[in-house]
């Protein structure tokens, strides 16, 4: 299990980016919404579209989960 966060900064493209703990891309701590401790990036970012309909994995950190 990792703890997962969504961005409350939207990206370029309109995106909520879900980071796991840790991740060297994590936003800062007044920019972030916890979502939960969660066995993979898959029910964390069904978590954060619960805030933001439009979010997506981070890159980096939960690849398994972006979508270009």
């Amino acid at each position: 299990m990792a703890r997962y966060y969504v961005n409350k900064n939207q990206q370029a493209n309109g995106d909520h980016e879900v980071h796991k703990d840790g991740c060297s891309h994590m936003p800062f701590t007044t920019n972030r919404i916890y979502l939960g401790d969660h066995a993979s990036c898959r029910p964390a970012v069904t978590e954060a579209k619960k805030h933001y309909s439009k979010s997506n994995g981070c890159y980096y950190c939960s690849n398994a989960c972006h979508t270009s």
